[in-house]
């Protein structure tokens, strides 16, 4: 069981950027919406740009590093998601990992993210995934039940999942995020340990072939080995190619051999629905009910 992160709803919060530009207008507008809740930390590196990337390695591992350091501040919240967190967790990841233990807060986003949510589990720290902060400037990823949940509220259950395999309801803790990320972290020291875990899956414009070979990634490498429960999310735009294979079809043929529930049709990820979930949280997924629910929230 990962403890708690530190209890929130936290005073100071800071918005980082380890991933790529973002849109500013957008993200203006969530600093607003965040200011109207909490402090927020100032910092001059938020519109950086270096290509594809929120300003260079070094800048964007600081900007993690430095509001990790501040005590005042409780809670990291991502500006986007894009790419580009894999490569800080390569140059500045042991740091990371040292400051997390040091003092536990959680960091908010998804996506690119996961790549620090695979940071923070191996922390032993509870993180929340959902909407970064541009998103929270459109006025999309239930930003309210997102707060709540930065607030130690409970996440609410999810109803109505398709089970693609199993019948015995079983509980783990909720781990993973972008099926990609997941991929791509196979093989390195920030893989995953899924051993008795539920693993929450989602993904963005990937072929259903390259869904085939990630979950075939994931297999090979071992690190589905031991899994409690797989609950896929929105596939957005990942639509079948000329031979009609579909990603609710691959996914039922990569996962339904695992001796472990498999359940489709969840609301969190790229689409319109992105309901926040509690990396590391204990929760509980019935089949037969088509049910997902969180047994704790953030702070226990």
């Amino acid at each position: 069981m990962l403890r708690a992160a530190v209890p929130t709803p936290p005073p100071r919060v800071a918005v980082v950027a380890p991933s790529s530009p973002h849109p500013p207008d957008d993200f203006r507008r969530g600093i607003a919406w965040l200011r109207a809740r909490c402090e927020v930390r100032d910092d001059d590196r938020w519109f950086l740009r270096e290509g594809f990337l929120a300003g260079d390695d070094a800048a964007r591992a600081a900007m993690v590093c430095d509001a990790l350091r501040d005590p005042a501040v409780r809670a990291l919240w991502c500006a986007r998601g894009g790419y580009g967190a894999t490569r800080i967790l390569e140059t500045a990841g042991a740091t990371m990992l040292d400051l997390v233990a040091r003092d536990p807060k959680p960091v908010v986003g998804f996506s690119d993210v996961t790549a620090l949510h695979a940071l923070w589990a191996r922390a032993g720290v509870r993180s929340v995934h959902g909407s970064m902060v541009g998103a929270i400037g459109r006025g999309e990823g239930h930003r309210d039940e997102l707060w709540s949940v930065l607030s130690g509220e409970v996440p609410t259950a999810w109803h109505g999942l398709t089970a693609l395999h199993g019948r015995r309801a079983v509980e783990g803790v909720a781990l993973g995020g972008n099926l990609a990320l997941l991929a791509a972290l196979a093989g390195t020291a920030w893989q995953f340990d899924l051993r008795g875990a539920v693993l929450l899956l989602e993904d963005i414009r990937e072929a259903p072939y390259r869904i085939d070979r990630m979950l075939t990634t994931l297999r090979a490498s071992g690190t589905l080995r031991g899994v409690a429960a797989v609950v896929l999310g929105t596939f957005t735009g990942c639509d079948p190619g000329p031979d009609g294979v579909t990603v609710e079809a691959v996914c039922r043929e990569r996962l339904g051999d695992l001796d472990a529930p498999v359940l489709w049709n969840a609301p969190f990820g790229h689409g319109d629905v992105n309901r926040p979930w509690v990396s590391g949280a204990p929760v509980r997924v019935d089949p037969r009910e088509g049910t997902v629910a969180h047994l704790e929230g953030l702070d226990g």
